[in-house]
């Protein structure tokens, strides 16, 4: 069996005041988009930092291309994986294309010094791509929230990462913004091979987007495998409490959920 890009064993994190994440196992294929549910709490974000190598697990390991994620130095990582976060720019006095730019800091040396024609190329793409041309010389700090996430997703593209790991890139945008955003991951996912690992709130996107689905559940995992096969009423109604009526999306044909309120409280 071919070996998994990123692999996941019986990882568990506990804090002073207890267990985050408890015995969670999975793998992830090379050019796959691999999304992880949950409800709040549920231990999604914290999974991220352990695959990113920000932190370490208290059991268990996080192998990349076979290496522990924890002993890679974070300059080669920055070259390997790019993170993207549901805030991921503050209002910053930097101009868009100069964020974007930042994005290629690792590939740098100590005097800051890379092929010029080479970057100015490629940043100038990023631009384009993402309708960034008009804006290009603005101030960060005059930005939209959507129009920051639009440079922040500029600035992991300019570090051409195999991997990118995705924290709720959607959460503050709304529906035009958040389905643009993940077309734009997905177009450049298929054009270069790249590696999507996304933590999604919602879960219509996590199934129109995603290949295979992690549900965590108080630091566990409830459910790994296809939008069909975790997208269940049956299953979301156990974690989130609630009754969801699932449908077939007439286009894709993937799960997607429509709410009918609250369980009750008594029978």
């Amino acid at each position: 069996m071919e070996q998994a890009l990123i692999y996941a064993d019986s990882l568990s994190l506990v804090y002073s005041t207890g267990p985050v994440l408890n015995g969670v196992s999975f793998s992830v294929a090379a050019g796959e988009c691999f999304g992880i549910i949950g409800p709040n709490g549920s231990g999604k974000s914290t999974l991220l930092k352990l695959l990113s190598g920000v932190m370490k697990p208290t059991k268990g390991v996080v192998l990349l291309e076979g290496k522990p994620a924890h002993r890679y130095p974070r300059k080669p990582l920055a070259r390997w994986m790019a993170v993207l976060q549901q805030d991921a720019l503050p209002p910053l006095d930097f101009t868009v294309r100069e964020v974007i730019e930042m994005g290629r800091f690792p590939f740098q040396n100590w005097l800051g010094d890379e092929g010029r024609s080479r970057t100015e190329a490629l940043i100038d793409g990023i631009v384009e791509r993402l309708q960034l041309r008009e804006l290009q010389h603005r101030s960060v700090s005059l930005l939209s929230g959507g129009e920051r996430q639009r440079v922040a997703l500029g600035k992991v593209m300019a570090q051409e990462p195999s991997v990118l790991l995705l924290d709720e890139p959607t959460t503050y945008l709304d529906i035009g913004y958040q389905v643009q955003m993940m077309e734009w991951i997905r177009q450049w996912q298929q054009e270069s091979g790249l590696t999507v690992i996304a933590v999604l709130h919602d879960l219509n996107l996590a199934a129109q987007y995603c290949g295979r689905l992690l549900l965590l559940n108080g630091g566990a995992v409830e459910g790994t495998g296809t939008p069909d096969e975790v997208i269940r009423a049956d299953l979301l109604e156990r974690v989130y409490g609630t009754m969801p009526i699932v449908l077939e999306h007439p286009v894709s044909g993937v799960p997607q959920l429509l709410l009918q309120g609250k369980r009750p409280l008594t029978e």
